[in-house]
């Protein structure tokens, strides 16, 4: 992996909650970029994803959007983690 992975979020968004406690809790370092209060953000969520709502992945290219733990550990394992 040539950089963290970014992981969009939203204020109070409880998938976004529960998603940032897993990788920490696995120790799976990332970037976070909240995009209630980063409107830039938010455009660059929505323009690489096709997506408004939060979570948004972006790992190396490769995307999960509008997901929870669920829908995180296989994609994970594709990626060679956790």
């Amino acid at each position: 992996m040539k950089t963290e992975p970014v992981l969009y979020v939203k204020t109070g968004c409880p998938w976004c909650l529960e998603v940032q406690e897993y990788l920490t809790k696995h120790g799976i370092r990332y970037q976070e970029k909240n995009v209630s209060q980063d409107s830039s953000a938010f455009s660059d969520m929505q323009r690489r994803s096709g997506q408004t709502k939060a979570p948004v992945l972006d790992w190396d290219g490769k995307l999960l959007a509008d997901f929870g733990v669920d829908e995180l550990k296989p994609f994970l394992r594709q990626q060679g983690v956790g």
